[in-house]
């Protein structure tokens, strides 16, 4: 099987290479010259150019949005280059209804296509720990189990139906949205008491207001290291998803509505390429309090 994972980011990196040290013959793709360079440094084969890949089995996607996964599958070689029962797997965050309208197109190509969001952060794709939610034809999900195998440590089957996956996936980031502004809140008011923010994360972990992003999260805030691992435009593009999807089907949705106008008022204020964990600092300044790693 000859692999192609597009997108060298922190996401694709770490996917691609978990692919390769499980044995799989993988390609990386990335238009950045520097991810190119250091994924070929470490694994042997990555490109930015679809003519050095004669014949491609499988695709996974982690670029940024559905937007990009298009240009890359439909306005692209991609297609000319994939064997006859190649399989598109897609990893990026877009709304359900586009990952249906792809997985159309794809299939009227004659090629499989599994809707294949992710959730576990940089350091759970580093690691091959990844969790999927994942929807597509049997056949097709048989065909990749090797690269889920290599690339996570649990994979949902949430049946054939394209869509499923980025549904699932909508909720998830719904939920790990709003929990990093609670985290972002919490902190803050936190500091305004002046608190010893470590003594409070430690503590909070603890008990019942613990959540993933918290864990997670939190830290980032306590040191002031906004590094960005995933980073607040992200999470505008996702929360945008969340909101747009709600305002179609009618569902109220005010905590995720709030959440969005955070991420966009962090990102409109230049820190839209920080770690997400950044919006405590709109949060600080509307405040009056200092928080770390505030200027």
């Amino acid at each position: 099987m000859n692999i192609v994972v597009v997108g060298l980011g922190s996401m694709g990196y770490g996917a691609a290479s978990n692919c390769a040290k499980a044995g799989l013959s993988t390609w990386g793709f990335d238009l950045n010259s520097a991810s190119v360079e250091r994924f070929k440094a470490e694994y042997g084969q990555a490109t930015n150019d679809w003519n050095d890949i004669d014949v491609i089995d499988a695709v996974v996607l982690f670029v940024v949005n559905a937007q990009q996964a298009e240009s890359v599958l439909f306005d692209s070689p991609l297609m000319s280059k994939l064997s006859a029962d190649a399989t598109i797997i897609n990893c990026v965050t877009i709304p359900p209804s586009k990952a249906t309208e792809i997985s159309a197109k794809v299939l009227d190509a004659g090629f499989g296509y599994v809707d294949a969001p992710v959730s576990g952060g940089a350091g759970k794709a580093a690691s091959g720990e990844m969790s999927i939610m994942a929807s597509g034809a049997p056949e097709s999900m048989s065909i990749i189990k090797p690269i889920f195998d290599a690339i996570s440590a649990n994979v949902f089957d949430l049946g054939a139906e394209a869509g499923n996956g980025s549904r699932m996936k909508l909720i998830n980031q719904l939920l790990a949205g709003v929990h990093i502004v609670s985290t972002a809140e919490a902190l803050n008011m936190a500091a305004s008491y002046d608190m010893d923010l470590q003594q409070v994360f430690e503590i909070i972990t603890k008990c019942a207001g613990n959540s993933w992003m918290w864990e997670n999260r939190g830290p980032h805030i306590v040191e002031g290291d906004y590094t960005p691992l995933s980073t607040v435009n992200i999470f505008v593009k996702d929360m945008g998803i969340v909101t747009d999807e709600a305002n179609l089907k009618g569902v109220a949705t005010p905590l995720s509505q709030t959440a969005l106008e955070l991420y966009k008022e962090a990102s409109e204020s230049g820190l839209g390429l920080e770690d997400d964990s950044a919006i405590v600092k709109i949060l600080a300044q509307k405040s009056g309090v200092k928080v770390p790693g505030m200027d």
